[in-house]
């Protein structure tokens, strides 16, 4: 039988250096009007409004960002339903090491863009308040992927508060005086990309240096999944990659342009490593750190690893593929499996 062959797409420069200048114009018009109406005051409480995880309701939320959610709490029109119940039943399978990618692969991958990474280098809440940043990161993550959150439209909504969570900060970062044109627009839509393909490809990647074997449609069908999100957080469709092989292609040409040494990923990824080593070390920090180091290195490779100086841990490194989870999202539970209950 015959391997269909998976449509490539060119990625280019000039692409790319488009979509660097551009961050998503639907948002961004939200919270220019918030301004507008009500100030830096009013973007403030809009941007508590954001971070509440239970609360939902946009009745009390100017015309614009009641307006935002009603326009776009739908799908994409490429979504396939069947395949994203897939992709959410592939991420509770393996939940345990999709974990450890994230926090040891994923999340740092995000840090190697020197430029991208001044954002969250800027806004300093990852690098002060790491642990509460990873506890955040896991409930939303935990949520997509629980089909009852989609059933309910708490997952797209959910998403959206994410969404306008990056226009704010990009409003807040453009303003502070401290931004450098030269590095891009702030949450620019090639960092979006990155970081989408961190979420999802760079988690398939990982799984396989983890030595989990999968089908080739499990993958396509968990890419498909992360895609879609991606597009309802205001990833443009020429950035999201049809399948596996446009995800290689894609992220071989923004590592090319973007990846390099930088105090900002440097001092990202050392407060990531504290924090993980903070949640599972016990009386143990210095041994549950150097095994978390070993396992972002196992992972990574080498060469990625020293542009984000990541210490070196020759024997923690060896030991690294026999681990398959660490609890760097320990608070969150993972999303109840098709049929049981919770009590």
């Amino acid at each position: 039988m015959s391997t269909r062959i998976k449509p490539a797409r060119i990625f280019s420069d000039q692409l790319l250096s488009h979509y660097r200048q551009q961050g998503d114009p639907i948002a961004d018009a939200v919270i220019e009007s918030v301004v507008d109406e009500q100030g830096k005051g009013g973007l403030r409480s809009l941007m508590i409004w954001l971070a509440d995880t239970q609360d939902f309701s946009t009745a009390n939320q100017s015309a614009s960002v009641q307006q935002f959610f009603a326009q776009n709490a739908t799908l994409p029109g490429w979504a396939n339903t069947g395949r994203m119940a897939r992709g959410m039943a592939f991420f509770n399978k393996y939940v345990g090491p999709i974990s450890l990618v994230l926090g040891c692969f994923s999340l740092p991958y995000c840090y190697l863009g020197a430029d991208g990474a001044q954002v969250l280098w800027l806004t300093e809440r990852i690098k002060n308040d790491t642990s509460q940043r990873l506890q955040e990161t896991g409930e939303w993550l935990f949520a997509v992927n629980n089909p009852a959150e989609w059933r309910s439209t708490q997952a797209v909504l959910r998403t959206l508060k994410v969404r306008l969570i990056h226009a704010g900060a990009r409003w807040f970062t453009r303003h502070s005086g401290r931004w450098n044109d030269d590095w891009g627009v702030p949450v620019n839509q090639e960092d979006m990309a990155g970081t989408n393909l961190a979420f999802s490809y760079v988690v398939l990647l990982g799984l396989r240096k983890a030595g989990i074997t999968t089908t080739d449609q499990a993958e396509e069908d968990y890419l498909h999944h992360i895609n879609v999100i991606a597009s309802l957080n205001g990833l443009t469709d020429e950035l999201i990659p049809d399948n596996l092989r446009q995800a290689y292609q894609l992220g071989q040409t923004i590592a090319k342009r973007q990846f390099r040494p930088s105090q900002a990923g440097a001092g990202l990824t050392k407060s990531l490593l504290e924090a993980i080593t903070r949640q599972v070390a016990g009386d143990k920090p210095e041994a549950t750190r150097n095994l978390v180091a070993g396992q972002m290195r196992f992972l990574m490779g080498d060469t990625y690893a020293d542009l984000l100086d990541i210490p070196q841990a020759p024997l923690e490194k060896r030991l690294a593929g026999l681990l398959t989870r660490l609890p760097i999202f320990p608070l969150v539970a993972p999303a109840p499996t098709p049929g049981s209950r919770r009590g």
